[in-house]
């Protein structure tokens, strides 16, 4: 499973192999507190493009154990929390239903739905779309996410935000907060998935040194 892009040594290099220099937050406008959310936010799409890059399809959807959470899943549900959070800050529809991103993921049109809550069961069940289509939904959040920072006040922090799915009033300040923990926790998980499946898909066992 090859990726239209990847991180190479400090640079994501595009489908054609030709390199491309990743941009700072001077080139896009931003510093301060929204320069240090858009470097993290950042780091969490590398790695997400890193996660799924040159994976095995059929590991996508696999889990180490039933119960527990799938690659697929994981970016998915981190995807959906970047999305609900800064859409509903800026009191605009999320990209999941303007964009029709959930079709593409064969999901209902449901804003509520970003697997916070989801049961064993409901975890179990969810099935991946192709690899550019977990990777086109996150780079378009990104992508949304970049636009709110170019123009979110220095003072913006502070406001008091309301989540019409969730029901509670925060500051943005804790909200965003939620979105890095979140998209650092969730790709960190699926990273260490992919190890382990890899592992056990070849069916290798640890190397020991000497005799």
């Amino acid at each position: 499973m090859r990726l239209d892009a990847r991180r190479e040594h400090g640079r994501l290099s595009n489908f054609a192999g030709e390199p491309k220099a990743a941009a700072s937050c001077d080139d896009l406008g931003v510093g301060g507190w929204q320069a240090l959310v858009r470097d993290l936010v950042h780091r969490t799409q590398r790695d997400v493009l890193d996660v799924l890059d040159g994976l095995d399809p059929a590991l996508v959807d696999d889990v180490v154990q039933p119960g527990t959470n799938s690659i697929g899943w994981l970016l998915w549900h981190l995807t959906r929390s970047h999305d609900r959070n800064v859409s509903e800050l800026q009191n605009r529809e999320q990209l999941w239903l303007s964009e029709g991103w959930y079709a593409r993921f064969g999901r209902a049109a449901d804003p509520d739905e970003t697997g916070y809550g989801h049961s064993p069961a409901q975890a179990a069940s969810f099935r991946s779309p192709p690899a550019s289509v977990l990777v086109g939904y996150h780079q378009a959040v990104v992508k949304m996410i970049d636009e709110y920072l170019r123009r979110a006040p220095d003072e913006d922090l502070d406001r008091l935000a309301t989540s019409p799915t969730l029901g509670d009033t925060t500051t943005v300040h804790l909200r965003l907060v939620g979105v890095l923990v979140e998209g650092l926790e969730h790709v960190g998980q699926a990273a260490l998935l992919r190890g382990v499946l890899q592992r056990r898909q070849e069916g290798a066992s640890p190397k020991r040194d000497g005799p």
